[in-house]
Order: structure tokens, then C-alpha cells, then sequence
């Protein structure tokens, strides 16, 4: 079992930056990836990041590439997602994820609001 935490999460205008953390613990030895996702009302959970966890390569979704950087701190099994240059449709609520090779695992997610 891998448990994730999520935090940073909170009203934002349009234009600002956010750091969220999500920080694992358990079997985290069994991870090998991590990503953020994100679900906004009436919408689908969609990719928004992820990152190899023993390597560093990332990925981004392209609506968020040039704005958002994913990184981690493996001393800390903790991830984060800068986010900058934050717009209106950013607004959801964002969701950690830990792959291993038998599951997935989720946070219980964080609200990031951006208001215009």
C-alpha cells in the first residue's frame, strides 16, 4: 500500500503561482511513477504531469507545458507541481498519483481555484 497526501491548494487570482505537495509514504520503494491529474466540474480526470521517479523524465498535458514544472524530492517521497501563470480554466481539483507495478494509487486531492 502507498498512501499520498496532497496540499497547497487555495484561491488564486489569474496570473498567480502555486505550489502543491503530495507526499508519499508506505511501500514507497515500489513506485515508479508519479503524476498530477486534475477533475473540473463536469469534466473528466485528465493528466496534468507526471514524472519517472527513479530517472526524473516528465510529461506534461499541452495546455499546461511552459507553465506548470513538475519535480520531486525522492530524500522525501514528496512531489510537487509549481503552478505559474495560473488561468480561470486551471480551476479544479488536483490529484496525486502513485504507479507501481501491481496499482494505482490516489490522493484525496486538492482544490485549486483561479478566479478572473
Amino acid at each position: 500500500q502507498v498512501q499520498l497526501v496532497e496540499s497547497g491548494g487555495r484561491l488564486v487570482h489569474a496570473g498567480g503561482s502555486l505550489r502543491l505537495s503530495c507526499a508519499a509514504s508506505g511501500r514507497t520503494f515500489s513506485v515508479y511513477e508519479m503524476g498530477w491529474y486534475r477533475q473540473a466540474p463536469g469534466k473528466e480526470r485528465e493528466l496534468v504531469a507526471r514524472i519517472n521517479w527513479s530517472g526524473g523524465t516528465t510529461n506534461y498535458a499541452d495546455s499546461v507545458k511552459g507553465r506548470f514544472t513538475i519535480s520531486r524530492d525522492a530524500a522525501k517521497n514528496t512531489v510537487y507541481l509549481y503552478l505559474n501563470s495560473l488561468k480561470p480554466e486551471d480551476t479544479a481539483i488536483y490529484y496525486c498519483k502513485a504507479a507501481t507495478g501491481w496499482n494505482n494509487y490516489w490522493g484525496q486531492g486538492t482544490q485549486v481555484t483561479v478566479s478572473s
